[in-house]
């Protein structure tokens, strides 16, 4: 299979070929006004392997979103993959996987300490009841203890 190159830089990712967990630079764009911004892919679990259960996942955004931008200002955003097999991480700045693996493990560190879910509201959320602190904290617990793995994307 060798489909044509696609806009859509993890659609020219061979998914089968990855290695989850891992932290990969898989995107980075030079702005007009000499800005840099860099999308990491945190992949969570093996593309069409497994998957994270959305309340972990929902409550994951919430959380990473949250305690990272403590750590960081350089926090774009913390986006979920819609196959639910991680996040997309956008930083301001260059490509550095040893500063963003830093980052992830002390943002997952805080995921652990939480006591709840940031915005876990019908207020403050678009689906406030769909959260689960303990799903969460056991995916952040499963990826800290593959860290020695992170930077190895291929097997």
């Amino acid at each position: 299979m060798n489909p044509a190159r696609m806009n859509v830089e993890s659609f020219n990712l061979d998914h089968r070929l990855v290695c989850a967990p891992y932290v990969r630079v898989a995107d980075r764009k030079d702005l007009p006004q000499g800005d840099v911004i860099t999308k990491y892919d945190v992949r969570f679990t093996q593309p069409n392997v497994a998957h994270l259960d959305m309340k972990a996942v929902h409550s994951l955004e919430h959380l990473f979103a949250e305690c990272s931008r403590n750590h960081s200002e350089a926090v774009i955003d913390f986006s979920p993959m819609g196959c639910q097999t991680g996040f997309y991480l956008i930083l301001q700045g260059e490509p550095n996987i040893v500063g963003v693996s830093a980052l992830i493990e002390a943002t997952l560190t805080d995921v652990l300490n939480a006591t709840e879910v940031p915005a876990a509201n019908n207020v403050q959320c678009g689906w406030g009841q769909n959260h689960s602190l303990e799903a969460a904290q056991d995916c952040a617990r499963a990826f800290l203890a593959q860290r020695t793995d992170w930077e190895r994307v291929y097997a």
